[in-house]
């Protein structure tokens, strides 16, 4: 059997025990399941929202599909006597959320489904409350409620910085005089691989929404493919996209996301793969194409991390002096203070003051090459000083003549105006895979090839 014949076969085995899995999975709801989904639509009830009774944690490296299914549910205590089925059980339901800056005790614990007096009172007293709780925005909050709606545990989880570690706030009842204590300690977040896909409708984050994907991996995504797509432009109704990323999880509760591990992008029906290799854990990991040539080039795509262009290269009507001239840049809408990187490696020619750009910065990458960034709240780099590609040289504003903030920012070779985003697309290709490990990289390539092939089918069977 030839390469071409082993690999053929490889996917249809694998394709096949996908299916087979589908045919002989077994029922989902055990009586004892049916009897829990019962109470927990009591317990909606009561709270107002979505409890969980379960968490499933993949083991290291194994992918979780994630879809959303949302399906209306008959009740199953119709007519019944709801009251007297609670009184003969004791039972703890659970319920996540996210901290809102302006939450109180109550607003909280009302949102968590918790009517509990003793336990909004010490929420509002509590010292480790007040400092970890109130005003921090999007930590990740779980309550722990009995059948009268009496708290039980209440866990809020966080992340401070990339050691690896995450805090771990716990509220629980105790014996003590005010029925409650608080606990503050940390935990080691856990790596776990997920897999989503969606659908181009309208824009990319659109279709990151729907598929349930968090926005820094959509960042991603854009980053990685950003010389070979236009995700402002190109992306067409219809046009596909698969990832696999890291997510880090605490206690199994899903924190943040990680490192893109592999994406492929379908747009106008070519398809871009790609995939994260480090030759070793302390070598330097890179993006490469699944033929080995790697994926950075010479010049970023932007000096943004992905953002919506106000205004793209050439001509336009002028805000501020109402007439048609040509706009020889890009314009960037984004917040007062986003950073702004430099596209490639070189040093700053000028770093000053112009009426008409405001803080601007002229950055000379060699070969007549100059690119501008203008408008600028603040400039964090000299005149004469040596950056590098991705290096933070300033942020975003609005000074000079501007009329809102944004980000202007030009290319030019030898004094003549260039669409940047072409620069970029042409410009050389860092170093590809070297030779001495093109085997290993090629048989993980491989591996991520039929990833991206089996993908659709993977997604529909979890699912179903």
């Amino acid at each position: 059997m030839n390469s071409e014949q082993s690999q053929a076969q490889s996917r249809a085995d694998l394709i096949a025990s996908i299916q087979a899995e589908q045919v002989a999975r077994p029922a989902i709801f055990s009586t004892t399941q049916k009897l829990m989904a019962a109470l927990c639509g009591l317990f909606l009830l009561g709270g107002g929202g979505a409890f969980a009774v379960a968490n499933l944690q993949a083991d290291e490296g194994e992918v979780v599909y994630q879809r959303l299914v949302s399906n209306d549910v008959p009740s199953l205590m119709a007519g019944k006597n709801l009251s007297s089925l609670v009184g003969q059980h004791d039972f703890l339901l659970y319920r996540s959320d996210r901290l809102r800056s302006n939450d109180t005790a109550e607003s909280l614990l009302e949102r968590l489904g918790v009517n509990d007096p003793a336990a909004a009172a010490f929420l509002r007293r509590n010292n480790l409350v007040h400092q970890n709780v109130w005003g921090r925005h999007g930590r990740f909050v779980t309550a722990e409620v009995n059948n009268n709606f009496e708290l039980q545990r209440l866990t809020v989880r966080w992340v401070t910085d990339d050691s690896g570690n995450f805090q771990r706030l716990t509220i629980q009842q105790s014996d003590k005089i005010d029925g409650f204590e608080a606990q503050l300690d940390q935990g080691e977040l856990t790596k776990t691989s997920r897999l989503a896909s969606g659908v181009i409708q309208s824009s990319l984050f659109a279709a990151a929404d729907a598929a349930n994907l968090p926005d820094p991996v959509a960042i991603q995504l854009a980053e990685m493919f950003s010389t070979n797509v236009n995700f402002h432009k190109d992306l067409r109704k219809g046009d596909t996209f698969t990832v696999v990323y890291e997510a880090l999880e605490a206690d199994g509760e899903p924190l943040r996301s990680g490192r893109v591990l592999s994406a492929e992008v379908v747009n106008k029906g070519k398809a871009y793969q790609a995939l994260w290799f480090q030759e070793s854990d302390n070598a330097k990991g890179a993006y490469y194409a699944l033929d080995g040539s790697n994926l950075r080039r010479a010049f970023l795509a932007s000096p943004l991390e992905f953002s919506r262009v106000s205004s793209t290269f050439g001509s336009r009507f002028h805000p501020i002096k109402k007439t048609w001239r040509n706009h020889n840049g890009i314009d960037y809408a984004a917040t007062t203070g986003t950073p702004i990187r430099s596209i490639g490696d070189g040093v700053v020619q000028q770093s000053g003051w112009s009426n008409s750009y405001g803080n601007v910065v002229y950055v000379d990458h060699g070969q007549g090459r100059v690119t501008v960034y203008a408008h600028m709240s603040r400039r964090d780099v000299a005149t004469g000083e040596k950056i590098s590609q991705g290096q933070l040289i300033g942020a975003v504003g609005s000074t000079g003549m501007s009329t809102g903030p944004h980000l202007h920012f030009e290319f030019r070779v030898n004094g003549e105006f260039k669409d940047p985003q072409i620069i970029a697309r042409e410009s050389a290709a860092a170093a590809p895979i070297a030779k001495e490990i093109k085997q290993r990289f090629d048989a993980l390539a491989e591996a991520t090839r039929l990833k991206f092939e089996v993908a659709p089918l993977m997604m529909q069977a979890s699912a179903e």
